[in-house]
């Protein structure tokens, strides 16, 4: 399996890899706000990877620029929203692959923090740990039974402890509906 930048050919495979990854009732919500954080302004820059196997794309992952309000210093910070994978080529590791490639890109280009809004089983084995506790609010609020849920990965050591505040994200993903676990 190759991770590759993902190119505007890619658009349409993306969107059936998020509509099948996400199922009829959600899948079509989240393709839609994967086109769109495609084209906000306000969400680059972005970093787009696909996960191709045996040519065919079979996973996809988004990280957009988001930023730290109330923060002293000044902070890189990206969310990973969404990942998505072909139900047919879950459990095989492609997630994994697809995140900590993008981490690797995002290191390499000075970013400092990702935050992620997802299931509190899964990204922690890939170095997210619970955000809201370490003083990192999200951008609507989640509710206790859900905030380890809200996470970040510090790509730089020192910052997390240095920082804190409120995320500000790309106006596309600025809605309550896609703040919820």
């Amino acid at each position: 399996m190759d991770i590759r930048k993902s190119t505007e050919a890619d658009r349409v495979a993306i969107e059936k890899i998020h509509t099948k990854a996400f199922g009829e009732e959600k899948g079509p919500e989240i393709a839609a706000l994967v086109n769109g954080l495609f084209d906000d302004t306000t969400a680059t820059p972005l970093l787009s990877l696909v996960a191709v196997e045996k040519d065919q794309l079979v996973g996809h992952i988004l990280y957009t620029k988001a930023v730290l309000k109330g923060a002293d210093t000044p902070v890189s910070i990206r969310l990973l929203a969404p990942l998505a994978v072909l139900p047919e080529a879950q459990a095989q590791g492609v997630g994994r692959k697809l995140i900590e490639e993008g981490l690797d890109h995002l290191r390499e280009a000075g970013v400092d923090l990702v935050f992620v809004l997802g299931h509190p089983d899964y990204y922690p084995r890939c170095g997210f740990i619970p955000a809201g506790v370490l003083g990192f609010e999200a951008p609507y609020p989640i509710p206790d039974v859900h905030a380890a849920a809200w996470m970040v990965h510090a790509l730089r050591e020192g910052v997390i402890g240095r920082v804190k505040g409120k995320i500000q994200c790309a106006d596309v993903l600025d809605q309550p509906q896609h703040w919820r676990e």
